[in-house]
């Protein structure tokens, strides 16, 4: 199934929703997160993914699990690459394995 619409980056629900919500500050969010406030302000810009570990941490400090985090990241990550890919992706003959 294509989606049009790209799927929003989970650092962007960070920090439009959930930081707001607690009624924090980015460098509060690191310090109980035990980040580096410039590693999560590259995850709530958007130039840096969330990873397993921050998941991790993510999940713990909204109370909803690492698992949510990723698959959001999972979704974007994979709607660009299918952007990216596309042109290519027509040249790739699909298989179906019975």
């Amino acid at each position: 199934m294509k989606r049009e619409r790209e799927p929003t980056h989970p650092g962007e629900i960070l920090r439009e929703d959930v930081l707001p919500a607690l009624g924090m500050s980015v460098s509060e969010a690191a310090r109980q997160l035990r980040v580096s406030r410039q590693a999560l302000h590259r995850v709530l810009s958007g130039s840096s993914a969330v990873s397993a570990d921050m998941a991790v941490r993510l999940g713990r400090f909204c109370g909803n699990g690492p698992d949510l985090w990723l698959r959001m990241q999972g979704a974007h990550d994979l709607w660009h690459a299918q952007q990216r890919l596309a042109r290519e992706l027509e040249h790739i003959p699909a298989h179906t394995v019975a």
